[in-house]
């Protein structure tokens, strides 16, 4: 069983940055497919980003498209998104997902494992 946990949420102010971090265990990392999702109160969750296993395809919401980058490390179990001029309509609660497929996209039913998910808030 797959286990993810995001870390690395907060409270900033529009156009500051944050790095998010999720790391996995109980799996082989490396064969995974990986994707971070967002849900604001209120509203469906929705997808942020992709990134393949091999990290040489990614995938990006139209909204975040130029301000976040997903990257993983595998060595370390990790996969990254970097969130930077960061906007009100950002807020949310972050969720790192994990696909079997190796290329994983925007689609929430593609993944198999999710984490608890962590806050970000953008004050104005």
């Amino acid at each position: 069983q797959v286990q993810l946990v995001e870390s690395g949420g907060g409270l900033v102010q529009a156009g500051g940055s944050l790095r998010l971090s999720c790391v996995a265990s109980g799996g082989t990392f490396s064969r995974y497919g990986m994707g971070w999702f967002r849900q604001a109160p209120g509203k469906e969750r929705q997808f942020v980003a992709a990134l393949s296993w091999t990290g040489g395809n990614t995938y990006y919401a139209d909204s975040v498209k130029g301000r976040f980058t997903i990257s993983r490390d595998n060595a370390k179990n990790t996969v990254y998104l970097q969130m930077n001029s960061l906007k009100p309509e950002d807020t949310a609660v972050y969720y790192c997902a994990a696909s079997i497929r190796p290329r994983a996209g925007p689609v929430l039913n593609e993944y198999n494992y999710w984490g608890q998910g962590t806050q970000v808030t953008v004050s104005s």
